[in-house]
């Protein structure tokens, strides 16, 4: 069964997601094999532009158009490997022709095993200024905060001049962790939810005694899983 990707947004968490869908693959389905994975690699720019303007049925049909890609491919497991595009993924889910796993949903599951009450959310200023994280997050009793305006103008202006680039700065990684270490003191999160595919890729570990819950490796996790629930059901279908 092949699995397909929605990514591109960006080019560098894209590669991550491979990575760790072949470790996590091997991990929990067969150690010297390989997924079958199909990367649809999208125009990020063109995708931002219809969220900064709030075209959302526009950036309805154009992930739908992206994933029919995918279907004609053979694909029938997908996801959509960024948070951002979250903001429509309920419309998204409804129009697509394959079955999608939700980034929001595997780190809400996971903030859950871990018994979190309140949690800061950083990502792109299009993620921290919607309501997604906060209306799924409620069904687990779970409060999301996010940070200041301006703090939230540091992130984005750093995720998008260097993160997304590739541009791993210590001096940024501080002015991040110090973004946190407010949360914690003003707003009391017990967790951090790296609402971003890129922050993980410099926010690499937990700190100050709180998780950091990696979106990446979550969506990862329940991927795997949904995969290997489809791969029984196909097995059991085939023995009746």
């Amino acid at each position: 069964m092949k699995i397909g990707m929605v990514g591109g947004i960006g080019p560098e968490s894209t590669i991550d997601y491979y990575q760790r869908l072949i470790k996590m693959y091997q991990k929990h389905i067969s150690f010297d094999d390989y997924p079958e994975i199909i990367i649809n690699s999208i125009n990020m720019t063109a995708m931002l532009e219809l969220v900064s303007e709030k075209r959302w049925d526009a950036l309805t049909d154009m992930l739908v158009q992206e994933l029919n890609s995918l279907y004609k491919a053979g694909v029938k497991l997908a996801f959509i490997g960024s948070n951002t595009p979250h903001i429509v993924f309920q419309r998204v889910m409804m129009k697509s022709p394959v079955a999608l796993v939700s980034i929001v949903e595997a780190a809400r599951v996971e903030a859950e095993k871990l018994g979190l009450k309140k949690v800061g959310l950083l990502g792109t200023q299009f993620t921290m200024q919607s309501s997604f994280y906060q209306s799924d997050f409620a069904q687990s009793a779970i409060d999301v905060v996010v940070p200041s305006e301006e703090e939230q103008k540091y992130i984005q202006q750093k995720l998008f001049s260097e993160i997304e680039q590739g541009i791993f700065l210590e001096d940024t990684k501080n002015g991040l962790l110090k973004i946190v270490k407010r949360l914690i003191a003003d707003e009391s999160i017990d967790g951090v939810i790296l609402g971003c595919t890129e922050l993980p890729l410099i926010l690499t570990k937990d700190e100050y005694g709180i998780p950091f819950l990696n979106t990446t490796e979550t969506h990862v996790q329940m991927i795997i899983e949904k995969y290997m629930e489809a791969r029984r059901s196909a097995g059991s279908g085939n023995q009746t």
